[in-house]
């Protein structure tokens, strides 16, 4: 059962991908290497374990944020992962996209900036550098961008 009340979908496998289940790719990373196929899902597996051992979880589904990108309820929302084209150097940089639920999920800053540092703070993602931001969808995105942006910036 589910906290919400009901059965729990079908979710699917964590080694899936499944691009209906997805948001589209959007600006950040869009015009990079957008992760699909077997690459999108190593690196959401890597994503699972992260958010697992830091706790980063979503209060109204009662379920690991990662899970999210894996949840036939919310096709538009969750992860989507690139290689960043060409960064001016040899490290190689995951960016991440958070697409919330909703455009006024209550919890879209926090879960971003508890995703990120949980990213950044890992042994799970064997990138160089983390980027993460939050689709533009969601409210305040500017904003919560911006302090994602600072995140980044200052290191783990």
């Amino acid at each position: 059962m589910s906290l919400l009340g009901g059965s729990e979908p079908e979710f699917d496998p964590v080694d899936a991908f499944t691009p209906d289940h997805l948001p589209e790719p959007g600006p950040f990373v869009r015009e990079h290497d957008v992760l699909a196929g077997a690459r999108h899902a190593t690196v959401h597996e890597h994503v699972t374990d992260a958010f697992e051992e830091h706790d980063v979880y979503d209060a109204t589904f009662g379920y690991n944020l990662a899970r999210l990108s894996l949840d036939p309820r919310h096709p538009d929302a969750g992860f989507r992962y690139a290689e960043a084209a060409d960064n001016g150097s040899d490290d190689v940089v995951l960016r991440v996209e958070f697409t919330p639920t909703t455009a006024f999920c209550p919890q879209a800053e926090p879960l971003a900036v508890g995703a990120l540092r949980a990213l950044r703070s890992t042994s799970e993602i064997t990138h160089d550098a983390v980027e993460l931001r939050i689709a533009e969808r969601a409210d305040n995105a500017d904003q919560i961008n911006e302090r994602l942006a600072t995140l980044s910036a200052d290191g783990p």
